[in-house]
């Protein structure tokens, strides 16, 4: 079609005055990448041309007149060696010439490669409704021509093979979206087959129940607040997937957090099932950013580990500043000695801030104590040295 219509454009009086200005055979061949073509341009006796006068050309290069041999009047032919895959999916544009530049007849190349058995196949469900499906082409991947992949899939003892309809573009066109029509508590048979006009191949089965390959939307309504006073604390607090509400299952929660400045995440993982968490040891007079995923652990019983959510929407907040640092006030001598004890109750405490990271509770409100005690003591003397000055 595409040699058609570009005759019709630039030849329209020769094609009009002939159905047939000239051939070139074979057309349309499809080789394997390394082979060797000769092509053939035979011309209608009725335009009067030498076959001498011609000239060919690839993709709109011209061919060296060293690989054309002159095998009749009226026949010009083209030896390629070694050929390379095609450089555009739907064929090489092989064309015959006039002398004065007009396309006399086109055939397109279609070399490559027969495909590989497709890879890596993974399918993971959306609380429960649906299932996503991706794989990787085998080998290097690419086959030069037009590849056809098909997901499909059935019920494993029993149900007709059925194919994938929803298939992305773009960067994850080797993926496929089944929205409906499910079925819970038995296992399907997924397979991948990948089909040219070189060859074909299929990927290993994979066997999965849909409630062992289970995610959700990342938690809803993240807050992160600060903890009264405290410059090195925050809490975190945020909402169960509502699409799995009705659905018997144990959460796990991840969260992490980073410095406004910085590309850097840290990751707090023993949040376990609870839906807030402490996070301490922070800077004081910080903003940080602090993101909640969640995986639905044991859907309906199921043994088999979730799959993590996405991360939700980053939420930010900021830490107390540091009333010395606002006031910019000094310590007299005397604080010294208060500076020394509040180093040596760091290193008393050290192990209580070392089980505050994260989520655990263990004494924290002993800890809690200890620092709203400090700062008051440190506030009260800032208001008596002011007082007396």
């Amino acid at each position: 079609m595409f040699i058609f219509m570009f005759l019709l454009f630039h030849v329209p009086h020769v094609l009009l005055s002939s159905t047939k200005v000239a051939v070139i055979t074979p057309q349309d061949p499809i080789l394997h990448i390394g082979s060797s073509l000769t092509a053939r341009c035979t011309l209608s006796p009725e335009l009067g041309l030498h076959a001498a006068t011609l000239y060919w050309t690839l993709n709109g290069m011209h061919l060296s007149s060293s690989t054309y041999s002159v095998l009749s009047p009226d026949t010009l032919s083209v030896t390629l060696h070694s050929l390379n895959g095609s450089q555009q999916q739907s064929g090489d544009n092989l064309v015959c010439h006039g002398a004065d530049g007009h396309v006399l007849a086109g055939s397109c190349l279609y070399v490559g490669m027969p495909p590989e058995k497709p890879v890596n196949l993974t399918c993971w469900s959306r609380n429960t409704k649906d299932l996503s499906c991706k794989w990787s082409p085998g080998g290097r991947g690419e086959t030069h021509i037009r590849t056809k992949y098909t997901l499909k899939y059935k019920l494993r003892w029993y149900g007709r093979e059925k194919e994938c309809e929803n298939y992305s573009t773009g960067k994850q066109r080797n993926s496929c979206y089944i929205p409906r029509n499910l079925a819970l508590f038995t296992p399907y048979e997924i397979w991948v087959e990948a089909d040219n006009q070189l060859g074909s191949a299929t990927s290993d089965i994979t066997t999965l129940d849909i409630l062992d390959v289970v995610t959700t939307d990342p938690p809803a309504n993240v807050q992160v607040s600060r903890v009264g006073d405290l410059e090195d604390q925050l809490t975190v607090r945020w909402a169960s997937p509502p699409e799995l509400k009705d659905i018997l299952f144990q959460a796990k929660y991840q969260i992490r957090y980073r410095l406004e400045d910085s590309t850097e995440w840290k990751v707090v993982d023993d949040v376990g099932n609870q839906t807030s968490c402490r996070l301490a040891g922070l800077r004081s007079g910080t903003v940080y950013f602090v993101q909640v995923r969640c995986n639905p652990v044991g859907i309906y019983g199921s043994r088999k580990a979730g799959i993590w959510s996405d991360w939700s929407h980053p939420t930010a907040a900021s830490t107390p500043s540091s009333e010395r640092l606002q006031s910019g006030s000094c310590d007299p001598k005397p604080g010294e000695q208060n500076s020394t004890l509040r180093r040596e109750l760091k290193q008393f405490f050290g192990w209580v801030r070392k089980h505050a990271y994260g989520c655990s509770g263990m004494s924290i409100k002993l800890y809690d104590q200890w620092r709203v005690w400090l700062q008051k003591s440190h506030k009260t003397r800032n208001q008596v040295d002011s007082t007396r000055r």
